[in-house]
Order: C-alpha cells, then sequence, then structure tokens
C-alpha cells in the first residue's frame, strides 16, 4: 500500500522555459510531491516510460522535440501500463484549444497563468481517480480469479484446465513434440470425510495441492478437475518423464500423513497418464479417455500406484470439444 501511495505522489513535469518549471517545481515538492524535471516533451516521455514511472504528469503544450499533445497520444497508445493522469498546460485559452487536448489523451487542463491552489486541487483529483481506478482494477483481477479457480485450493477449476489441455494439443499440432496428462484422485478420500469431517477433508486437499504444485514444473498446469480428482497438463513430456513426474508425486504424498484438527491422516493416490506424442498424437478427448481408464486400473491394481493408459480410439489431429469424463470417489 505504500508503494502504491509513493507512486501516486510522484510527478512528472516537463516545461521548456526555465524560470516557469522551477516555479512548478518548487510548487510542487512543497505541495509533498517526489518531482521528475523535463525540459521538452522528448525527456517527459523517457520520464513515463521507465519502470514505476510516476503516475502524475503535469505538461505544457508548447515544447521542442515532441510536444505536450503529441506525448499524450504516445501515452494513451500504452495497453500493457497503469494509466498516467495528464494535466495540460498552456496559454491558449479557446475552447477549440481545450477540446483538441482533451481528445489527444489529456485528463485535465490549465491555462497559463494558473493559480497554484487550482493546480494542487486538480492534482489531488487525479490521485483519486488514479486510486479508483487501481481499486477497481484490483477488484476486476480477483472476480477474474473466483472465476477460473477453484476456490478451496487455488487451482485452476475444471473449465481453465481442459482449456489448458485444449490449448497444449493446438501447440502441438502446430509445432510437433509430445506432451502429457494425469488424473490424480485421492484414495478412500470418502472415508476421511466420513471419519474425519469435511473440514478435515478440506485440509487434505489443501495439503495434496500444496506437494502437487511443488513436485511440478513452473509452466506446468494443476487443475481440481472434480472433488478430489485433479488434473495435471504437462507440456513437452514423454511417456518416460511423465512416469517420473507421476511417482515421485506419488512417493512425496505417500510418504509423510497430513496434519488435520483431528490428527495426523495417512493419505495415498493413485494416478492414471496419457501421453500425446507425434508417433500417437492423441486429441483432448481421447487422452482423457486413456488417463481415465489407467486410473481405473490403477484403483483395481491396489491403489497408491500409477498407471500408464493406452488409447484404443483412433487418434485424430483435430481439436475436439471434450466429453467431460465422469468423476467420482474411488
Amino acid at each position: 500500500m505504500n508503494e502504491e501511495k509513493d507512486l501516486k505522489k510522484q510527478i512528472v513535469i516537463a516545461e521548456d522555459d526555465p524560470v516557469s518549471r522551477r516555479l512548478l517545481e518548487v510548487l510542487l515538492t512543497r505541495s509533498g510531491y517526489q518531482v521528475s524535471v523535463a525540459s521538452n516533451g522528448t525527456e517527459a516521455l523517457e520520464l513515463l516510460e521507465q519502470v514505476d514511472a510516476p503516475r502524475l504528469a503535469v505538461l505544457d503544450w508548447m515544447m521542442p522535440g515532441l510536444e505536450g499533445l503529441q506525448v499524450c497520444r504516445k501515452i494513451r497508445e500504452r495497453k500493457d501500463r497503469p494509466y498516467t493522469y495528464i494535466l495540460l498546460l498552456s496559454a491558449r485559452a479557446q475552447k477549440e484549444d481545450l477540446l483538441t487536448g482533451l481528445e489527444s489523451g489529456a485528463d485535465d487542463y490549465l491555462t497559463k497563468p494558473f493559480d497554484a491552489q487550482e493546480l494542487r486541487a486538480r492534482l489531488h483529483v487525479g490521485q483519486r481517480i488514479l486510486q479508483l481506478q487501481d481499486s477497481l482494477m484490483e477488484k476486476s483481477a480477483e472476480l477474474l480469479f473466483r472465476a477460473t479457480h477453484d476456490s478451496l485450493t487455488g487451482l485452476a477449476n475444471r473449465p481453465m484446465v481442459l482449456d489448458a489441455l485444449r490449448r497444449e494439443h493446438s501447440r502441438q499440432i502446430r509445432g510437433g513434440g509430445s506432451f502429457g496428462i494425469a488424473l490424480l484422485d485421492i484414495d478412500h478420500f470418502k472415508n476421511v470425510n466420513d471419519t474425519y469431517g469435511h473440514q478435515c477433508g478440506d485440509s487434505v486437499l489443501q495439503e495434496v495441492t500444496r506437494m502437487m504444485t511443488a513436485s511440478v514444473r513452473a509452466y506446468d498446469t494443476v487443475g481440481r478437475y472434480g472433488g478430489e480428482e485433479f488434473l495435471i497438463v504437462l507440456p513437452s513430456t514423454d511417456a518416460a518423464s511423465l512416469f517420473g513426474l507421476s511417482e515421485r508425486i506419488r512417493r512425496t504424498i505417500a510418504a509423510k500423513p497430513v496434519v488435520t484438527g483431528a490428527g495426523e491422516i495417512s493419505i495415498t493416490v493413485s494416478l492414471g497418464l496419457a501421453v500425446s506424442s507425434n508417433i500417437t498424437p492423441l486429441d483432448p478427448e481421447a487422452m482423457l479417455g486413456a488417463a481415465d481408464e489407467a486410473l481405473y486400473r490403477a484403483k483395481a491394481g491396489g491403489r497408491n500406484r500409477s498407471e500408464m493408459g493406452v488409447c484404443d480410439v483412433a487418434p485424430s489431429p483435430a481439436i475436439a470439444e471434450i466429453v467431460p469424463v465422469k468423476t467420482g470417489s474411488r
């Protein structure tokens, strides 16, 4: 929060007249702003394009190099940076000039000679607008996260992890290579809920999530597929490396009991695996079917094990619509 406040108290002033520039610098410094000074539009643009650049700017209209209007236009072309509040200064007082300045991207317009108190008041308005915009952006990002992530584990939710699978399949069609998926299911999870309660069950889900995400690579996608079942999408992965990762996750989870409010609970997981390669390219539906079949074999074989799926469906190079695979307590 302090960093955000500091950024909103930083300001760029651009004025080619040295006397006016100095007066403006002294006024804003005394008003509590951290002032960066530019003598022309080119210098101002360089300051405003820096990392963690000030979010406020006071620009003179007429300057050497780039004029204030040109700086406004170039700043507004940036779509990947935080918003900058720009106040334009000019001796021009015609209504047409005001409209031209605002149409160029300025947020406010003040004619010279300006009143010091009015300038401070308008900059305070700019700060409030920046704070409001940042608050709206944070809320928007929070809503997006809630819509795409599981509330309990923080993992990608089912639609998002399936979307990651589709994207990886699409990438394979364009560039070749191989990738894998793993369906992970917590063994006897229903017994955990029935014996210890759902709060302990939630603790188990969260701890399994932590151990899974600690075991995969940064660019792998882990998602909650449904209930106690998880889907992991692993780019650039062949069968051997997929099986090795699966066993590492399985052993990690089995090695140490999960600490819950009801005490320690020993947990194991079973995993069903599938790989799409250049030799056997599989669409997402076929991969999920193969992994699900392998997961059932892992359960039938005694649980706490990994099984590689064998697809008996003709591979398709097209991106198929994923048909949800039924999940449940296993």
